[in-house]
């Protein structure tokens, strides 16, 4: 036993299976003991002693087993699977003297343990030739199987046909067959060849059908159970290439007639499809009674895909021309599209409805038709009336009501803990989701960000009991961030520098200090680099620069004991502090004789609040203190000015709408739309190095920071939280990126921005612009979020929104139809009103264009809706519109226009000037006259 433990320390794994063999039953027991010992002590290891040891210590393990659960369990242990080249051989070695039944069973209840892999599929399946059991078939081994099939693929230079993989397995069948029962498909098991393609993974199993390997008739019927089923999209279209290829006969349509029925009332756009054109097949046999198709044609008619609603009312059509005596049962299902979007979608159910309607028999359902075509918008007004008469008398309309979410309220901010058990819980749980975090840089996905203060907690909890409970409290923190990174090696270099930290390492950094990890040496020159300069300097840096000082700071101030609290530490979740609370703050640093850290107190004064009708009284409260700090906190309440005063972009540098081509204008010339900052005197010349890159003139740069940003963003709003403008400003490449080129994550910050407590005005309603007109959808869903919180709080300037909007299309920034479809997800939530003053003011110029901007149908149909809901009153009319709609043709754009021209007053167009002229009326995009001080950053179309 001794020489097997000897060899496990010293990770000889080749030695470890004729060391097992060589011990009796006690003895592998007692070894056993010795093993799990050792086990419990290697997870405090670090990796590098870890991996040494970990595949003796699996085969050793294993080996001495004498349970077949147990052996499973100690097989699947993640612990100790962390290896280069599988030790399965090994393991199988030190068990060649086990009964074939113990294999057997050990191959069962290892197979059913989750994640399995190649390695360990060929492992169960030389248990199970070794037993002569049969393989164990579970889910589990199947996606092992799965990700062998697909590593045998690519093995040597030439890729070989999966067909040809899966014949050379005896088990492929009835894994294969294991396919179809299982909830999720695993990854490997892709199809995005060509559709006729035999080298994926349907062309594969239906060469095995071909093979007579598996049975047709029962793929069939799993492919229709597993599409009547639903789930993921990815495995609803494998399904559906199986069931393609295979081919239903007319017998199995038949039998499955409700199947398709509910697979086109509720499957995904392909499934939908393929479900009516086999309902259309059915019809032609007569096996689609009447009551069926009108009961499916009323739930496909409520879809949103006009594909398959045209496709359902070409089906109707045929049904009525073939038995007009049907009117009575599927005209009403043909009503249901009158509540589609579509307006030609609208048009043709309507005039399907107008065809048949003398041959329906029951009063009863003419009034159930004009109850449904009294839903349909002004536009179809005349042809509802001609039709039903009396039967459409308009009900009185009921007021309209806007739909917002509450306006934000301030929530106080949650003071820090007071016991050391609750400060490490928290301490262990931010530095721990390092292991979570993923490092990917600021073209990658993102997080949204809600603003960070939780950070601040901690934080000032650190500094409060390391100055009372200081030995307690670094004894408590070495036990629980035991096996952490950087405790057991250091603070690394990314850890400590501005271009890629979060709260999270900042939090390492003080704890770190605490626990006597950095030297001051470290310490001094790690914090140098919080200060960012030079022509490669951004807003991200800068920003997270303020928040390493601090943190380095505090570390500081723990060392010397002498800070009862930090002042920076906000009142509410914004991050902002109240005025008051701050006076009283210094206050109690003079009475204790505590000095307030430099970083501390800038970073407080950025989060003051400075408005409000108690300003002046609190100004000569914090000038009463009499201490250098309360002069300055004075000084900066009453100048009440932004940190950055922003600079409004021109709305001249656009071009006229009518001055040539849309497409030749946009994709030539200036087209980025970007803001400037003025310089702010006091930042540069009383705060720490770390913030003066926040008080320079700052000139609008599109140029891609390519570190870490965007997903790190939570403690930027809260940096400068009565300072929106500012921010939107600084952040503007990122939208701009996030709009132009697709990068992900930038819109995060903007509903924690439109939050904040400070004045928004022209640079965050240009952020916002931006966000909404997003390439992702998730971003553009946080700018949907952004806006209803301004609209919600009052503070939303609808038509300036939308001016910026005409303004980044105009420059090809943002495209019209992802517009549309946010402001179509903003308008579904019962902000219709707010919608429509954004578009009234946006569509003008566009519709100017002489080539029509893709998109702008449906940019009208969003518009069209809002209008229809909450009525026109008090909406300005909107320029070219009249001329649009009456344009030859029937384009989206020309039926939305009529629709939309439909909800205003007659000749309500005819006192507005032209389009052209609308883009120089002043508003957010008015210029600012910059003095000589400001010429090159007033801007700024680049």
């Amino acid at each position: 036993m001794n020489e097997l433990l000897t060899a496990v320390r010293a990770g000889r794994h080749h030695d470890v299976p004729p060391l097992v063999l060589g011990l009796d039953l006690p003895g592998r027991r007692a070894a056993l003991s010795e093993l799990k010992e050792l086990r419990k002590e290697v997870r405090s290891w670090d990796w590098q002693r870890r991996d040494k040891i970990r595949k003796a210590l699996l085969v050793a393990g294993a080996g001495c087993h004498t349970g077949a659960a147990g052996c499973a369990s100690w097989i699947g242990g993640r612990d100790l699977r962390d290896w280069t080249r599988s030790p399965y051989p090994l393991i199988l070695a030190s068990l060649k003297d086990r009964d074939p039944a113990w294999l057997g069973d050990l191959a069962l209840r290892f197979a059913g343990r989750a994640a399995l892999s190649d390695a360990e599929y060929t492992f169960v399946g030389e248990l199970t030739r070794i037993a002569q059991v049969p393989l164990p078939v579970t889910d589990n081994l199947v996606v092992g199987w799965t990700e062998l099939v697909s590593a045998a693929r690519w093995r040597g230079r030439t890729r070989r046909p999966l067909t040809d993989i899966l014949r050379e397995d005896p088990h492929s069948p009835e894994l294969a067959a294991r396919l179809f029962a299982m909830p999720e498909l695993p990854p490997q098991v892709d199809f995005h060849d060509a559709p006729d393609s035999r080298d994926n993974w349907p062309g594969a199993l239906c060469a095995l059908v071909e093979d007579g390997l598996l049975d047709r008739a029962h793929l069939v019927e799993r492919c229709v159970t597993r599409l009547m089923r639903g789930g993921r999209s990815v495995d609803q279209r494998f399904f559906l290439a199986v069931l393609l290829r295979l081919g239903a006969t007319e017998e199995e349509e038949d039998r499955h007639l409700r199947d398709w029925t509910a697979m086109a009332t509720d499957g995904i756009t392909p499934v939908a499809s393929y479900a009516q054109q086999v309902l259309v097949r059915l019809d032609a046999r007569g096996v689609l009674s009447t009551r069926e198709l009108a009961d499916v044609s009323g739930a496909v008619l409520f879809r949103q895909e006009k594909k398959l609603v045209r496709a359902q009312l070409t089906l109707l059509g045929k049904v009525l021309r073939r038995d007009a005596s049907t009117a009575d049962e599927l005209l009403p299902a043909v009503a249901e599209a009158f509540g589609h979007e579509g307006i030609d979608v609208q048009e043709r159910a309507l005039k399907l409805v107008a065809r048949y309607l003398p041959a329906v028999a029951g009063p009863e359902v003419r009034e159930e038709l004009a109850s449904a075509a009294a839903r349909l918008g002004p536009l179809h007004r005349e042809t509802v009336t001609a039709l039903f008469g009396d039967l459409v008398e308009g009900e009185a309309a009921e007021a309209y009501e806007e739909f917002l979410p509450p306006a934000p309220v301030l929530r106080r901010h949650d003071p820090a803990p007071e016991t050391v058990a609750e400060l490490v819980e928290e301490v262990a749980a931010r530095v721990k989701s390092h292991a979570s975090e993923r490092w990917i840089p600021s073209s990658g996905v993102a997080a949204p960000s809600t603003g960070d203060t939780h950070f601040e907690r901690t934080l000032d909890g650190l500094v409060r009991l390391a100055r009372t409970h200081r030995e307690e409290l670094t004894e408590a923190l070495r036990e629980a961030l035991a096996g952490v990174y950087f405790v057991e090696h250091g603070l690394g270099p990314y850890m400590v520098d501005p271009r890629s930290i979060s709260t999270s390492h900042g939090t390492s950094v003080v704890v770190a200090s605490l626990l006597g990890l950095v030297s001051d040496r470290d310490r001094v020159a790690w914090r140098a680099k919080t200060t960012v300069s030079g022509p490669d300097a951004c807003a991200h840096t800068a920003l997270n620069g303020v928040l390493l000082d601090r943190a380095w700071e505090a570390a500081e101030a723990i060392a010397a004991g002498e800070t009862p609290f930090l002042l920076a530490t906000p009142s509410w979740h914004t991050g902002a502090i109240e005025a008051a609370e701050l006076v009283e703050r210094l206050r109690i640093y003079r009475e204790s004789g505590a000095r307030p850290g430099p970083a501390d107190f800038a970073q407080a004064l950025l989060r003051v609040r400075r408005g409000g009708p108690e300003a002046a009284d609190v100004a000569a409260a914090a000038e009463a203190l009499g201490t250098g700090e309360g002069d300055r906190l004075a000084a900066w309440i009453r100048a009440d000015e932004p940190v950055a005063p922003v600079l409004r972009h021109p709305a001249t540098a656009v071009s006229r709408p009518s001055a040539g081509n849309w497409w030749q204008r946009t994709t030539s010339g200036a087209r980025q739309v970007l803001l400037a900052t003025r310089e702010r005197t006091v930042i540069r010349q009383e705060f720490p190095k770390s913030f003066h890159w926040l008080g320079r003139a700052q000139l609008p740069r599109a140029q891609e920071c390519y570190h870490w940003g965007p997903e790190r963003s939570s403690h930027w709003t809260a940096t400068l939280p009565e300072d929106p403008e500012a921010l939107a400003a600084w952040l503007m490449p990122d939208l701009l990126f996030a709009a132009d080129q697709g990068q992900r994550g930038a819109v995060g910050f903007l509903p924690a921005l439109a939050e904040s407590a400070g004045e928004v005005g022209g640079a965050t309603h240009l952020a916002l612009a931006y966000g909404l007109g997003a390439r992702h959808p998730e971003d553009r869903t946080a700018a949907v979020d952004a806006l209803l919180v301004l609209a919600a709080g009052g503070r939303l300037d609808g038509a300036s929104l939308g001016r910026e909007l005409a303004i980044l299309i105009d420059r090809d920034l943002v495209k019209v139809n992802r517009t549309a479809d946010t402001l179509g997800t903003a308008a579904a939530t019962g902000a219709y009103r707010t919608v429509l003053t954004v578009l009234a003011a946006m569509l003008p110029g566009l519709l100017a264009y002489e080539k029509t901007p893709r998109g702008l149908g449906d940019l009208l149909s969003v518009a069209a809706e809002c209008a229809e809901r909450c009525g026109t009153g008090g909406i300005p009319a909107i320029a070219g519109l009249a001329a649009t709609a009456g344009r030859k043709g029937s384009s989206q754009t020309v039926r939305q226009a009529a629709r939309l021209l439909a909800t205003f007053p007659a000749g309500a167009e005819d006192s507005l000037p032209k389009a052209s002229e609308g883009l120089d009326a002043p508003g957010t995009g008015e210029a600012l006259a910059p003095d000589r001080k400001d010429q090159g950053a007033a801007g700024i179309g680049i």
